[in-house]
């Protein structure tokens, strides 16, 4: 799904409306990235992860884990 790209001055009211002050060299700047974090989450929000099981899982699995130093 497509997004409009956020303006800088969108940015600029966006970071105003959050009590961040933003000066106005940087606004193009925060827009830029902005747009380019929306578009990473984006694509990762398209991935089916199906049966993966949570991070949690993979560390109690760890922890179980018996080494020896027999070869």
């Amino acid at each position: 799904m497509s997004h409009p790209a956020l303006t800088p001055p969108e940015a600029a009211r966006w970071a105003h409306r959050a009590g961040l002050v933003l000066p106005a060299d940087r606004h193009a700047a925060v827009a830029a990235t902005a747009d380019h974090i929306h578009s990473v989450v984006a694509v990762l929000r398209e991935l089916d992860f199906g049966d993966t099981p949570p991070a949690p899982a993979y560390r109690v699995a760890a922890t179980r884990e018996t080494h020896d130093a027999a070869v």
